[in-house]
């Protein structure tokens, strides 16, 4: 990559961030994008002359690879995104990528759990861990995000601040800033409660220690001063095996998930689960009607006393 579009690419993500408040994830998503179309493109001119025959070369070029097509839509949406931000800068006069259709994308129905299975996981969680503590804090993780259906990324770094004097409701900030208002179960603020009483000790014993006072509500040692989106992972694979619930079902967002189709199942307005979800726009959560219809209609061909019967003779 040459010095101009690096320095192009830069600027591009620094205004992500300070304009649109980007996620680091997504920042460091955009980053690999961009540097791999200004990597490939460095053998064919550069991104101040890239023309709409250029980009759809490179999109050939990224199918060959194989890359899926959710990756190649993002990679396309990147892509537009710097071009446009390039047009507003004055850097170039038009967006070669503004009219690509990028491929279509498979839509596959989200795993998610019974709510048994939910219940297996909660109970097995009050038992996994090493000491009294850990096994407080993965109560309290695993009751939390069913009864938000939070994103793993807004569990872990939760401010303890937010769950102080054993609130009904808490404040979750989520993708691009947007904050929203979640409630809490009983379950839920009971496990935070005896959370917080281990966590606080823990932590001042560390801050006598020399350390500095913690303020996420799961701290950790590592460089984000928090539990980690991969600690977490295989935290909840660990809980899955102990539980007897097949591992490869289990995710953090399949928590979110069962949250979102059991809620539906209940009859909650999809409106509410919308905002629950901090979704931005409901075709999102109209995914979860499906899941559950398809729920329904496997309830049904398993336990209707005629599924699977041969038709009857005229």
């Amino acid at each position: 990559m040459d010095a101009a579009s690096a320095r192009w690419i830069s600027t591009f993500l620094a205004a992500q961030a300070a304009e649109q408040g980007a996620a680091r994830n997504t920042q460091l998503a955009y980053g690999r994008d961009l540097g791999d179309f200004a990597d490939w493109l460095a053998r064919r001119g550069d991104l101040a002359t890239a023309s709409r025959a250029l980009v759809e070369d490179y999109l050939i070029f990224c199918a060959a690879q194989g890359l899926a097509k959710a990756t190649r839509a993002r990679r396309l949406s990147a892509i537009r995104q710097l071009f446009r931000f390039a047009v507003e800068e004055g850097w170039r006069a038009d967006n070669p990528a503004l009219r690509l259709k990028g491929p279509g994308l498979d839509h596959h129905l989200p795993q998610t759990l019974t709510i048994a299975e939910v219940d297996d996981l909660l109970t097995a969680a009050r038992d996994t861990g090493r000491s009294a503590t850990d096994q407080k804090r993965n109560r309290a993780l695993l009751e939390l995000l069913y009864a938000t259906g939070m994103r793993v990324s807004e569990l872990v770094e939760l401010p303890a601040a937010a769950v102080r004097g054993k609130p009904q409701m808490i404040l979750v900030r989520g993708k691009g800033g947007r904050e929203r208002m979640v409630p809490l179960s009983p379950p839920s603020r009971d496990a935070l409660a005896d959370w917080l009483v281990a966590r606080d000790g823990a932590d001042a014993a560390a801050v006598k220690a020399g350390a500095v006072a913690s303020k996420f509500l799961f701290p950790s040692r590592g460089k984000g001063g928090h539990l980690t989106r991969e600690y977490f992972y295989l935290l909840i694979k660990q809980i899955a095996v102990l539980a007897g619930v097949d591992p490869a079902k289990v995710t953090p967002h399949t928590l979110r998930h069962a949250f979102a189709t059991h809620l539906l199942a209940g009859g909650a307005d999809l409106r509410v689960i919308q905002t629950l979800l901090g979704h931005a726009d409901i075709a999102t959560t109209e995914i979860y009607t499906h899941v559950l219809d398809a729920h329904l209609k496997a309830l049904v061909l398993e336990h209707h006393p005629l599924a699977g019967k041969p038709p009857r003779k005229a």
